[in-house]
């Protein structure tokens, strides 16, 4: 029998890649997103190019919050059953402080954060009846260091890390594995406007190492590992005035 994965924010990014590289693998997969079309379309070309055992997609904003928990039950009915939920949705709208951003601030947070513990706080519901699952969540190099230009977008990934790790604690011998994923620079539409991108990796060479950490079942983990795990550590200590000319 195949290993099922729930996957949110899935039409495109790494979400999408990682649709493609778990297909190929024989996962069958549950895929949500805002964009309904881009999901239908996305169903064909897996299924067109791998054949997988099967393809659940269902339209779904991470900010409805009660329709969360609708969906994470609907599509595990659907496929018989989920063994893993990737909290994957998210957004980076590159905010400033104090120029009438607050806006696309506030916005990030309840995509990233709430939405992101929204889809966790379901997949938990459903696990702990089920009696074992693996959860697992974006958050971002971005978590290590507050960052100019990203004030929300850090503070949402550095939200979303803690909150995952007070889950692992809370589930400690549920049978439950939580999954905490660090992503760097990955080419996606998240952050392909940027002009400076260090250490940047194509987003299928991101899903094939994400989708090795999850079959690993680490508990945290930088993409790619190195030089992030490296470079994470150095974020936390440079002097503000380096990092504010990132």
């Amino acid at each position: 029998m195949s290993s099922s994965i729930l996957i949110t924010g899935a039409s495109s990014g790494i979400g999408k890649a990682l649709a493609f590289e778990l297909a190929q693998k024989g996962y069958s997969l549950a895929l949500a997103s805002r964009e309904a079309d881009l999901l239908n379309q996305l169903r064909d070309e897996i299924i067109a190019a791998h054949n997988p055992p099967a393809v659940a997609i269902r339209s779904l904003d991470v900010t409805d919050y009660d329709d969360v928990f609708k969906a994470v039950n609907e599509l595990a009915d659907e496929l018989g059953g989920l063994d893993i939920v990737f909290a994957n949705a998210g957004i980076g709208l590159g905010e400033r402080v104090g120029r009438g951003d607050f806006e696309k601030a506030r916005r990030t947070i309840e995509v990233n954060l709430i939405g992101a513990i929204a889809t966790v706080d379901a997949a938990a519901a459903y696990f702990l009846d089920k009696g074992k699952g693996h959860i697992v969540g974006t958050s971002s190099v971005a978590a290590f260091r507050g960052m100019p230009k990203s004030s929300a977008y850090s503070a949402s990934k550095a939200g979303f890390a803690i909150y995952l790790e007070a889950v692992r604690a809370e589930l400690y011998k549920k049978n439950i594995d939580v999954t905490v994923l660090y992503p760097g620079y990955i080419d996606t539409p998240l952050n392909n406007m940027l002009k400076n991108r260090p250490f940047l990796i194509s987003v299928e060479k991101g899903a094939a190492i994400i989708a090795r950490l999850i079959e690993k079942k680490v508990k945290s983990s930088t993409v790619p590992v190195y030089p992030w795990n490296i470079v994470g550590r150095l974020m936390k200590i440079l002097p503000t005035g380096v990092i504010s000319k990132m």
